[in-house]
């Protein structure tokens, strides 16, 4: 199975990553990745870039160094009713959207509240996906996630970092989520989660969790660029524009 792109990176423009968006995009030509995105926390993220990040993240080019560039965030969930913090005015800016749950925004509440606050997030025909759905410090109920998901045609996330750097004890949850996916042909997607450029299209130890289940390739996004860009197109977003193209801007 080969990976192509990584639905989940990270900047220096959230202040605790340490990889420019251009040290991103070469990492993934060195790995033969086609496709990054760019998804850095929202606003009420502590240290977090400013909303007016997302409203001026236009100007980054669609393509760099041969790998193409979507141009979006991750959302925190801001209250159990499944608010996120994706500035309304700058909706139509972001190609793609992931959101979840972040213990410096939102503590973590009851079983039913947690579910509750995904589901209704999912509910938001903004969300793209929910990132980190694994992690122990929120109990969810999974049956009713993996349903959420496949009612409102949101992916849901494994995440390497989850096992590597962050999140510890993930793992239980996101192999048995992985499970109830491949059960209800709900479709995933692989996010690196990276913080640092060595850390893009990294996905070894979510590469082990799904060989070990015989995962199936039609169920994970990362695939292929055109399920995800179809995908997204299906929601009415225009990707990989580049306001430059009136100046005849040609590709780096």
């Amino acid at each position: 199975m080969k990976i192509v792109l990584d639905t989940h990176t990270h900047t220096i423009a959230c202040n605790h990553a340490y990889s420019t968006i251009e040290d991103n995009a070469k990492a993934a030509k060195d790995k033969g990745l086609e496709l990054i995105c760019i998804t850095e926390h929202g606003p009420s993220m502590p240290g977090g870039p400013h909303k007016y990040f997302f409203a001026n993240i236009k100007v980054v080019p669609p393509i760099l160094h041969g790998v193409k560039v979507l141009k979006g965030i991750e959302a925190n969930i801001l209250d159990f009713n499944g608010k996120i913090d994706l500035p309304s005015k700058y909706e139509n800016r972001m190609e793609i959207v992931l959101a979840g749950l972040h213990n410096m925004v939102l503590s973590p509440g009851s079983k039913m509240e947690n579910t509750k606050a995904v589901i209704k997030t999912m509910e938001n025909p903004l969300v793209d996906i929910i990132v980190h759905p694994g992690n122990p410090a929120y109990e969810l109920e999974y049956t009713d996630i993996v349903q959420a998901a496949k009612d409102t045609n949101t992916f849901l996330e494994l995440n390497n970092s989850s096992f590597v750097h962050s999140r510890k004890g993930s793992y239980p949850n996101c192999h048995y989520l992985a499970q109830l996916c491949m059960d209800q042909g709900v479709v995933v997607s692989l996010g690196s989660d990276a913080h640092f450029a060595a850390d893009v299209g990294a996905f070894s130890k979510v590469d082990l969790m799904i060989e070990e289940l015989n995962f199936p390739e039609k169920l994970i996004v990362n695939t292929s660029i055109e399920k995800l860009l179809n995908h997204l197109r299906s929601k009415g977003r225009e990707l990989l524009k580049d306001p430059r193209d009136k100046l005849n801007y040609k590709e780096h």
